[in-house]
């Protein structure tokens, strides 16, 4: 489930994991549970859209943070059905490192942190089924029979790590959603706006998290 090159990790205060060949930390210096709360389940609408059958998917695993987010908001009842692409799945003993930051989100750690390090090929958590695909999204995606109702867009930063974010994997990420269906993300960069823009989204700049300026937000026409 998670072959692929592990990142190489710094880490700022020695909890933060930061990646190395981006420089960019994976999640915020200012908490990480409210940043994935404010920017990827809020400017989805979300808990409120959430129930049984639901798709999320998601650019950039990482920590696994997102889901853990997901998972804590979500009460059924029914199944969600998460997909999150990643390019380089964090080794388990250093996903358990980040996470021991977020003791609210220890029960349901345990178990994604059990599954990962046996390899389980679907990620099973309470009313949830995650599925994570290893390697370059931009050769995984177009492959991908499934489509979803909301995206996480959460690759590291743009300037840091352009090719997820390019003009051919937006258009991608809006022929993978359903009809209806929105995105979120934590970067205003005017390349990426207008990237999904023309990809098919109404695109709405939000106020950022935690003195961020601005995020985006959009649906599908």
């Amino acid at each position: 489930m998670h072959a692929g090159q592990q990142p190489e990790l710094d880490w700022k205060d020695g909890v933060i994991p930061v990646a190395r060949a981006f420089d960019d930390p994976y999640f915020s210096l200012r908490g990480g549970l409210e940043e994935t709360r404010h920017v990827f389940l809020a400017g989805n609408d979300l808990p409120a859209r959430l129930c049984d059958g639901f798709r999320i998917a998601e650019l950039g695993f990482g920590t696994g943070l997102n889901l853990l987010t997901l998972a804590l908001s979500w009460t059924g009842p029914g199944t969600l059905h998460f997909t999150s692409f990643e390019a380089f799945p964090m080794a388990p003993a250093d996903m358990e490192r980040a996470l021991a930051h977020f003791p609210e989100a220890a029960a349901i750690a345990a178990p994604l942190l059990a599954q990962w390090q046996a390899g389980a090929p679907v990620i099973r958590l309470p009313g949830i089924e995650a599925m994570i695909i290893a390697g370059d999204v931009r050769e995984a995606l177009p492959r991908w029979q499934g489509r979803a109702d909301a995206w996480f867009l959460d690759g590291f930063s743009p300037a840091k790590n352009p090719e997820m974010w390019g003009d051919d994997l937006m258009a991608e990420v809006a022929r993978h959603t359903a009809p209806g269906g929105s995105f979120a993300t934590y970067t205003a960069a005017g390349h990426v706006r207008r990237a999904l823009a023309a990809a098919g989204f109404t695109v709405t700049r939000q106020p950022g998290f935690a003195g961020k300026r601005h995020m985006s937000a959009g649906r599908l026409a």
